[in-house]
């Protein structure tokens, strides 16, 4: 697969020369300075490709071309931010750009309560906290309904071992200890440091943002599973003609963490939910980001069995796994751990599709990440780390199937 980072554009800390020396070949970013619901302009597109080529590298994956929440609910404007998102994909195309990873979540893109979570061996990854969690919805959020859904909140049964957890008392248990600084930190991992450095419905200066919060709930009031998967499957057909004319790649994100949260509904998130999408618009370039991460934290997924039956619709993988703890709890495991099994994740996909794109997702803060300011999962060292683990698998799995193998930047 070919080997692709997440950077964030010319401001970021981490450097394309920086990424060109650790084997990178392929660059996943966006357009981060235009805002929410405007055209990307082919100038502007072109500017970044070009300075990305100019270090060696290409531009190979669009993460992300925002679905603006208009079209998820289902708004008056929806029709026009859909021909907005027609163009800015003809502008992709035409600046040699086929594939955009993108997804169908509500509100939150991703959601994590602690993104410094200590490892045994000094290192740490992100994690979600489901007492955490609800503590924020209830008493931070306080979200109509939200004790009443935590009251009857249950794992799944592949989770026995948190069967009698009651989250609730947990998160009623908090409101005893917890401090204004601890209540200000969950809001910072939920809402902004996870939320306002991709181009979404936060930035990391908004001053009121549980204010923005509930204006953006309220603006799915009514709208269940049922209507939200009516209003992807409208997106999806309207765009595919322009996608089929110009030979672009949509590959959906599956839900991060793939469970219902905040009263919203989640419609990327199992098997039977991929299962829908790619036949409810039965077109080839209606695909799937393979997220192993993602799926990996929900105990009903088999990632693996997954990876088989979706491989062929797989346009983007995210090479990462989650650790579910016995209480339901989860955390990022290391690329070689967790649920995932990412040696035969990449058997799987080096077989069907040796040219995918590839990225190690998130990795662990490790060896002074954590004071240099990088984005919440997104460090240097630890996605160095992670990206020489699958490297070696990679390799090891190309001998196995007779593909040549070179390490990039080598002798090329």
């Amino acid at each position: 697969m070919e080997r692709t980072w997440r950077w964030f554009g010319k401001k970021d800390k981490i450097t394309l020369a920086m990424l060109r020396q650790i084997g990178v070949e392929g660059i996943v970013t966006a357009l981060h300075d235009v805002p929410l619901g405007e055209v990307w302009s082919r100038e502007k597109i072109r500017d970044l490709r070009e300075y990305i080529e100019s270090h060696g590298m290409r531009w190979s994956v669009v993460e992300s071309l925002p679905v603006v929440e208009t079209i998820k609910y289902g708004g008056p404007d929806r029709d026009e931010q859909i021909e907005v998102y027609k163009e800015s994909l003809r502008n992709l195309s035409a600046e040699g750009i086929h594939t955009i990873c993108y997804n169908f979540m509500p509100v939150l893109d991703w959601a994590r309560t602690d993104l410094l979570h200590e490892n045994p061996n000094g290192s740490s990854n992100l994690y979600f906290s489901y007492a955490e969690f609800a503590y924020f919805d209830i008493y931070i959020l306080k979200r109509e309904g939200a004790r009443e859904e935590w009251a009857n909140f249950q794992f799944p049964p592949e989770l026995a071992s948190a069967s009698e957890r009651n989250v609730l008392a947990e998160a009623d248990a908090l409101h005893e200890t917890m401090t204004p600084e601890q209540e200000h930190q969950l809001v910072e991992n939920i809402v902004i440091k996870t939320q306002g450095f991709v181009s979404g419905n936060f930035r990391e200066d908004d001053e009121h943002p549980l204010e923005l919060f509930h204006q953006l709930l309220d603006r799915y009031k009514g709208i269940d599973k049922a209507q939200l998967r009516a209003n992807m499957k409208y997106f999806l057909e309207v765009i595919m003609p322009t996608c089929e004319e110009y030979g672009m790649n949509m590959c959906v994100h599956p839900d991060d963490p793939p469970i219902e949260i905040l009263g919203l509904p989640r419609i990327v998130r199992t098997e039977e939910d991929i299962e829908w999408f790619l036949n409810a618009v039965d077109n080839p370039h209606n695909g799937l980001t393979f997220c192993a991460g993602s799926l990996s934290a929900g105990a009903y997924n088999n990632v693996v069995e997954m990876a088989r039956k979706f491989a062929s619709r797989t346009h983007f993988v995210h090479l990462r796994s989650c650790h579910i703890f016995p209480n339901g709890d989860f955390t990022e495991a290391s690329h070689l751990g967790g649920r995932a099994d990412i040696i035969e994740l990449s058997r799987i996909f080096e077989q069907t599709n040796p040219d995918l794109p590839m990225r190690v997702d998130h990795g662990m803060t490790m060896l002074g990440d954590e004071e240099r300011g990088y984005n919440a999962g997104y460090s240097f060292l630890g996605r160095m780390f992670a990206l020489g683990q699958v490297q070696g698998i990679l390799a090891t799995v190309d001998r196995e199937l007779g593909i040549p193998y070179q390490q990039p930047g080598f002798f090329d």
